[in-house]
């Protein structure tokens, strides 16, 4: 044991499997050491981060390391992992709050990640072993055997793993934001041969802690937001779960897209339009097209089947027809006694940019008015990719059912 100890100590010890000898060769283990000691510590810091932008893929968020200016974080609704150089709960409160002189919106779509400090000696050892030995491989003025040579390249073989390692080891707490600031999440100790990218590991931890969902089961929909309402607003539904810390994130617009098309088709709700205050039903137990723009809201399913018995009852129109009805020439208007009434109906209507929510309603009022109703849609002045066309317009209509 004393032995051993000396090898740390003398620069001409030397060692040959259980035999040891003084000669004029340098001792490895103690250049290395040296070396060690030597290491600044700016070094180490250049070298985490670099390790840190390999260790992150940007597999699922957009990532920010090591900011500490919430002006240079977006608002946006995309998630966001913001990785800080060491745990400081004052910067996670502040960067959840603000973006910049501005009160922050989406303050649910931002995730931190920081070092467990405890972790940080192992991790400076393995790094300044590292850099240490480079410095060695490439100092001429050393003068190595070829057994040194080849056993310094065989010890930055075994430090690479475990560098790996190191990051994961040091870098594993998750701030997560809730009602009353945020709450934290050790990843733990990595698993023997894991090779997933950080911020993977991260994404399928929070997935697994229902804090991201990439699915959002209809029934959840209903009994969350319609147990004690008759309907609720579907961009409010989207803006809530990217603005209120700690409400179920959605991956993206799309998976609560599906679910309120799910739950609809199941009719579980309904989807529409707010009229004058009052929910009018334009898709129940069918696929709809989701827009989360204008008056468009999900409404209670027992509403839903209200509307459908009203809408069936017999009209004024559906009556025999009366004596003294005179029948207008051309075909489009009838005049009853209770006035006149028009047979059929054909709009031609430019439509304002952001206005074809508010048009739903009066589709729907035709639709139950009249037995047929076609749509012609004519759009110009702009482009759509062939992809888009395809994927959004083409399988929309499929899914409905209609024939073009």
């Amino acid at each position: 044991e004393a032995v051993e100890q000396l090898k740390s100590k003398l620069f001409y010890l030397q060692s040959s499997g259980d035999r040891y000898l003084f000669n004029n060769q340098a001792n490895l283990n103690r250049l290395m050491l040296n070396n060690m000691e030597n290491v600044k510590e700016n070094e180490v810091t250049e070298l985490e981060s670099e390790l840190l932008r390999k260790a992150i893929g940007g597999f699922k968020f957009r990532t920010y390391i090591w900011e500490e200016n919430s002006g240079n974080i977006l608002d946006s609704e995309e998630l966001k992992l913001v990785v800080l150089k060491k745990e400081n709960k004052k910067l996670v409160n502040e960067l959840i709050k603000t973006k910049g002189q501005t009160p922050r919106v989406n303050r649910n779509t931002l995730f931190f990640f920081y070092p467990m400090e405890s972790e940080r000696s192992f991790f400076s050892n393995v790094i300044k072993r590292k850099i240490a030995l480079e410095n060695i491989a490439s100092d001429k003025n050393i003068n190595l055997t070829e057994d040194q040579k080849k056993e310094v390249s065989n010890e930055l073989k075994k430090l690479k793993g475990q560098i790996d390692e190191a990051i994961r080891k040091l870098y594993r707490i998750i701030a997560i934001p809730e009602k009353d600031g945020f709450k934290t999440k050790d990843l733990g100790i990595p698993t023997f041969g894991m090779t997933k990218n950080l911020d993977e590991e991260i994404y399928d931890q929070l997935r697994m802690d229902d804090e991201i969902l990439d699915k959002i089961a209809p029934l959840v929909i209903k009994e969350k937001y319609l147990t004690a309402r008759d309907y609720v607003s579907t961009a409010q539904l989207f803006n809530s779960s990217l603005s209120t810390p700690g409400e179920a994130r959605p991956s993206s617009q799309q998976v609560l897209e599906n679910g309120i098309r799910e739950g609809v088709f199941m009719g579980l709700f309904g989807l529409g339009e707010l009229i004058d205050d009052n929910p009018q039903s334009v898709y129940f137990k069918e696929s709809p097209t989701v827009s989360f723009s204008g008056n468009e809201i999900i409404i209670k399913n027992t509403i839903c089947e209200e509307q459908i018995k009203e809408s069936e009852k017999p009209k004024v129109a559906d009556k025999p027809t009366p004596e003294s009805e005179k029948f207008d020439f051309r075909g489009e208007e009838i005049e009853t006694d209770l006035g006149k009434i028009k047979k059929s109906v054909k709009l031609k209507i430019p439509v304002p940019k952001g206005k074809v929510s508010n048009l739903m309603g009066m589709m729907n009022l035709l639709n139950m008015k009249f037995k047929n109703l076609t749509v012609e849609i004519e759009a110009t002045d702009g482009s759509i990719s062939e992809q888009d066309y395809e994927d959004k317009i083409m399988e929309t209509l499929r899914q409905m059912g209609m024939e073009i």
